[in-house]
C-alpha cells in the first residue's frame, strides 16, 4: 500500500542543534552586547537541553518566536526597561541597552542552572522595548530577527538574501554546521514505494540549501514553507480583512500539501519533532496521522511524552525505526 508521508525539516531531516538552537543562544547574548559588562554574560547562557524542552512547551514552533521568547525571559531580571526615544532601531537599540545595568542578571545566571525554567516561573512585566525590536521584517526594525538571520545564515550569504550589510555578526554562518539525520539510503528506499513531501517552517531558500546540499530535492514532490503560510496570510487579509497566522499548529501547510499531490494513497502521515507538529497533524481535515520523532531530542523520553500527550500516535526513537514503521 501507498502512503503519503509528510516530513517536518528541522529535528527529523536536519539536526538543527548547533544551528538554529544554537542560533537562539548565540542571538539572545549578542543581543546584550550594547550594554556595559555584557562581555561578562557567559557564551553558553543556558544549555541546549533546556533551549528544547521550552519549544516543546508548544507555540513556538518558529525560531525566531522562540529566540524572542528566551530574550524576554532573560531581561525579567532587570525590571522595567524605559527605551529610547531615538528614531532608527539600531540607534535606539543601542541606547536604551548601553544604559542598562546587567548586574541583577549576572549574578542570576551565576546562580541558577536552568535559568530558562526558573524565569519561565517568574511573572514577565510588559517590555514595550522588547517588542518594538520584533515588529516588521529584516531591514524593517525586527533587529532580533535580522540579527538571528546574520547568525544563521553568515556574512556574505546574509547580504546576498537581504542585499543588506550585516550589523551584528559577520562570521560563518551556522547553516554550515548542520548535519543529515536521516540516512540517504533509507530515504530512497522511502521514496521508492511512497510519496514524500516537506512541510516545515523554514523559509524557502534554507530549506532549499538543505536539500540541495544533502541531495535530497528529488525525493520529495512537493516542498511547502514559510513563504506559503505567508502568502495564504495575505490572501485571507485580501479577500476578509483578517490577520491571520497559517504556521503550525495551523493545519494549512499538511492541507495544502495533500491538496497539491494528488495520487491516491491509503493514509496519510505527517512525521515531526514537536507538540505543535502533532496538533497541525490532527487538526488538518487530510486525514493526517501524527507520527513523532525523538532521534534528535536531548532528552528523549521527556520528548516522547510530550509528544504523545499532543496526539502523536506512534514515537520512533530514530529514523531507522521510523521507515520500518512504513513496509
Amino acid at each position: 500500500m501507498r502512503y503519503l508521508i509528510a516530513f517536518d525539516m528541522d529535528g527529523v531531516l536536519a539536526d538543527v542543534s548547533r544551528s538554529y538552537r544554537a542560533v537562539v543562544r548565540e542571538t539572545a547574548r549578542r543581543f546584550f552586547r550594547p550594554a556595559p559588562r555584557w562581555r561578562e554574560v557567559p557564551p553558553g547562557l543556558f544549555s541546549l537541553a533546556e533551549l528544547a524542552l521550552l519549544k516543546q512547551g508548544g507555540g513556538l514552533n518558529n525560531d525566531w518566536d522562540l529566540t524572542y521568547r528566551v530574550i524576554e525571559l532573560l531581561m525579567v531580571p532587570l525590571g522595567p526597561v524605559l527605551p529610547d526615544r531615538h528614531r532608527d532601531p539600531w540607534e535606539r537599540f543601542r541606547r536604551t541597552m548601553g544604559r542598562l545595568d546587567l548586574a541583577p542578571l549576572l549574578r542570576f545566571l551565576a546562580r541558577s542552572r536552568e535559568p530558562l525554567r526558573d524565569l519561565a516561573r517568574r511573572p514577565r512585566p510588559a517590555n514595550p522595548f522588547l517588542r518594538g525590536l520584533c515588529r516588521g521584517e529584516v531591514g524593517g526594525g525586527n533587529l532580533v530577527k535580522q540579527i538571528f538571520q546574520e547568525v544563521y545564515l553568515g556574512a556574505e550569504r546574509f547580504r546576498a538574501t537581504y542585499g543588506l550589510p550585516p550589523r551584528a555578526y559577520r562570521g560563518r554562518g551556522y547553516l554550515e554546521r548542520e548535519r543529515l539525520l536521516a540516512p540517504p539510503a533509507l530515504l530512497r528506499s522511502l521514496a521508492s514505494r511512497h510519496l514524500l513531501g516537506i512541510a516545515t517552517g523554514r523559509p524557502e531558500a534554507e530549506a532549499g540549501y538543505f536539500l540541495d546540499r544533502f541531495g535530497l530535492r528529488p525525493l520529495f514532490g512537493q516542498v511547502l514553507t514559510l513563504e506559503d503560510c505567508r502568502r495564504e496570510e495575505r490572501r485571507v487579509f485580501r479577500r476578509e480583512g483578517r490577520r491571520v497566522r497559517r504556521g503550525k499548529p495551523h493545519p494549512f501547510l499538511l492541507d495544502a500539501l495533500a491538496g497539491r499531490l494528488k495520487a491516491r494513497v491509503g493514509c496519510r502521515y505527517y512525521v515531526g519533532d514537536m507538540p505543535d507538529d502533532m496538533q497541525a497533524a490532527r487538526r488538518s481535515s487530510r486525514g493526517f496521522q501524527p507520527v513523532g520523532l525523538v532521534q534528535a531530542a536531548p532528552d528523549r523520553e521527556a520528548a516522547r511524552i510530550r509528544l504523545l500527550e499532543a496526539g502523536a500516535r506512534w514515537v520512533a526513537d530514530d529514523f531507522r525505526e521510523l521507515a520500518a514503521f512504513f513496509p
